[in-house]
């Protein structure tokens, strides 16, 4: 195997491990045995569990959603919500997400790792979607980015990660324009 090749087989290997068996019970012989390397191989990439999930799992979150450009805000939300809502219920993700969060409340380094990929992401959110919004005239002037990415994807990891509540295409259409109605609303001046 190729070096880039043994390296995908190895974050392959992890994200299957972390699904079957949590991060709790994850071992790097067992990662190793899947991957179809000897340790040596992981030990060279990474020096221990934790530094190898945390990598891996980042990278996963980092790239996992990629920011639509529909040309209305409308279109752009309710795409964003279908993608997500697809993340969040694929079969690893859907068993990797609730473990790494219990496991963030007794590991500071998992629950930093989390947040700041988390927090990166939705930055990159707010500032292309709802910014473009803000730009085109659909949402207000002042529309805080942060409260709006909450509004859009918090009740799709409420019901997909912790109710574990399955969802349909209605479901996301009366989403969607829910947001778009609280969004689009005028705040009163503080």
């Amino acid at each position: 195997m190729l070096r880039g090749d043994i390296t995908a087989a190895i974050r392959n290997a992890v994200m299957n491990e972390l699904a079957e068996v949590g991060y709790g019970r994850l071992s790097i012989e067992a990662v190793a045995r899947r991957a179809g390397v000897g340790k040596t191989a992981i030990y060279r990439r990474w020096s221990n569990k934790l530094e190898m999930v945390l990598e891996i799992v980042s990278a996963v979150a980092e790239r996992s959603v990629p920011m639509p450009d529909t040309g209305s805000f409308a279109g752009d939300l309710q795409l964003l919500m279908f993608i997500v809502s697809k993340a969040l219920q694929h079969q690893i993700a859907s068993q990797i997400i609730p473990d790494l969060m219990a496991e963030a409340a007794r590991n500071p380094k998992i629950a930093e790792t989390l947040q700041r990929a988390l927090r990166t992401h939705q930055q990159a959110v707010g500032e292309k979607i709802v910014g473009q919004a803000v730009e085109r005239g659909e949402l207000p002037a002042g529309t805080n980015a942060d409260l709006a990415v909450d509004l859009m994807l918090g009740p799709l990891y409420w019901r997909l990660a912790v109710s574990r509540t399955p969802i349909d295409d209605d479901y996301l259409e009366n989403l969607s324009t829910a947001v778009l109605g609280a969004l689009r609303e005028p705040r009163p001046a503080h």
